[in-house]
């Protein structure tokens, strides 16, 4: 034999080698369909949920999720076959995002949004599919599982709260409006299930609205001793002073208009939204604004002839000069002694929508506990607020915080030392 014809004879072997491994492996999605599966995981908040905070390993769950309920533990969907989602057939898939059941008729709770990608395409849901089997490594973690204390843990009660609850279509452009708004819909109400954390719920753990028909939808929840703003066009505490370019700027960057996100708001920031393409932004951003104003919170009028200046405190008598002090020592530095803080450095407080909510579990939990801002590729550096838990006494953090609400145009409830007390001893 020449080397020629041995030479030949080794190509036809591997040649034939590979076309047996090839029809021996499972067909792999393109890489158009990968990158599309990535972009909807990454805006779909799918990591933020599944993987523990800083040293995790990605979608391998494990990280306690707070509810009413106790702790949901998420759970491991890498391609994993024993402890992820690696023998899962789409239709299990499609069934776990639309449904909320697992193989085997398991009840998930609510924690998980599905009953915002019920409204997802099949479309997405095949490309998301396709990048958690092809693209995630496989991790063997198996996450422990949910406890929660009787009658919680009767999963097969789940089916009679999703027959009650469960919104059952999918989303459907509506013909009145042009495509840009129909694909923002599209994107808040289900892969970015802004619902989820800014709509209320009720006494079911229920949201209150899955859509813009509903009265309460997107109008301002707590979750976790955090308060998710209101996104309706009301004037004081929503989004009825923004426009549209500035809050496609936030989603992106957590910054717009002196406004900084902070909290599970960051986080959603530095680990989801600013992966949202500039044309989803826009489309979210204007089909927020299109939502009427509800639930008025709040007021911000800046150029009222009683609106009270940095030095008159907040109008609370006897008290009013404690706010003033406890800004000027700790809070002006940063924020200005006008509340209008420094650029997209430091965020202003005069008109603040977070700042004027009736609800101020916020505020008061970053005032004790601080907080950073989101570090995103195009958005500016973050900052970091310090905490005043051993500076200020609940006395102090009200009476600043009232001060804060009340000056500069601010016209908001006061903050009392039974909120901050209170708030304090659920975070110890």
């Amino acid at each position: 034999m020449t080397v020629q014809t041995l030479r030949n004879s080794l190509l036809a072997l591997a040649a034939g080698a590979l076309t047996l491994l090839a029809c021996a492996q499972p067909v792999s999605p393109q890489s158009g369909a990968l990158a599309r599966g990535e972009y909807l995981a990454r805006i779909g908040g799918c990591a933020n949920c599944h993987t523990m905070p800083r040293d995790g390993i990605p979608f391998a769950g494990g990280r306690p999720l707070s509810t009413p309920l106790g702790p949901i533990i998420a759970t491991n969907i890498t391609p994993d076959p024993v402890h992820g989602i690696g023998r899962y057939s789409f239709e299990d898939f499609k069934r776990v995002m639309r449904e909320g059941t697992a193989p085997g008729n398991k009840h998930l709770y609510p924690a998980m949004p599905y009953t915002a990608y019920t409204k997802a395409s099949d479309e997405d849901l095949q490309a998301l599919f396709g990048y958690l089997m092809h693209a995630v490594p496989p991790s063997d973690l198996a996450p422990p599982p949910t406890k929660l204390v009787f009658p919680f843990n009767q999963r097969w009660a789940l089916r009679f709260w999703k027959a009650a609850f469960l919104p059952p279509e999918r989303y459907v452009d509506k013909p009145a409006r042009d495509a840009e708004w129909n694909r923002g819909a599209y994107l808040v109400q289900s892969f970015g299930h802004c619902g989820s954390c800014h709509t209320p719920r009720g006494v079911a753990y229920q949201e209150r609205g899955y859509d813009e028909s509903a009265g309460r939808f997107l109008t301002g929840m707590v979750n976790d001793d955090w308060y998710a703003t209101n996104l309706t066009g009301a004037q004081g505490a929503g989004l009825g002073r923004s426009d549209a370019g500035s809050i496609a700027s936030f989603l992106r960057t957590g910054h717009a208009e002196g406004k900084a996100a902070f909290g599970p708001m960051a986080e959603e920031v530095e680990q989801s939204l600013q992966y949202i393409s500039e044309a989803d932004a826009q489309a979210v951003a204007k089909y927020l604004k299109t939502l009427p104003a509800r639930r008025a919170e709040g007021a911000y009028a800046p150029d009222r002839p009683d609106a009270p200046g940095p030095r008159q405190g907040n109008r609370t008598s006897d008290v009013e000069s404690i706010g003033a002090r406890v800004y000027r020592s700790f809070c002006a530095q940063c924020h200005q002694p006008d509340g209008k803080g420094v650029g997209e450095a430091f965020p202003r407080l005069a008109g603040n929508p977070s700042v004027l909510g009736d609800d101020a579990t916020s505020l008061v939990r970053l005032v004790v506990q601080g907080g950073r801002g989101p570090r995103t590729a195009t958005g500016p550096a973050p900052q970091t607020m310090p905490a005043f838990d051993g500076t200020l006494t609940d006395v102090q953090v009200a009476q600043v915080l009232t001060y804060v609400r009340q000056s500069w145009g601010n016209a908001a409830r006061p903050v009392t030392t039974n909120d901050v007390t209170r708030l304090r001893s659920k975070l110890k």
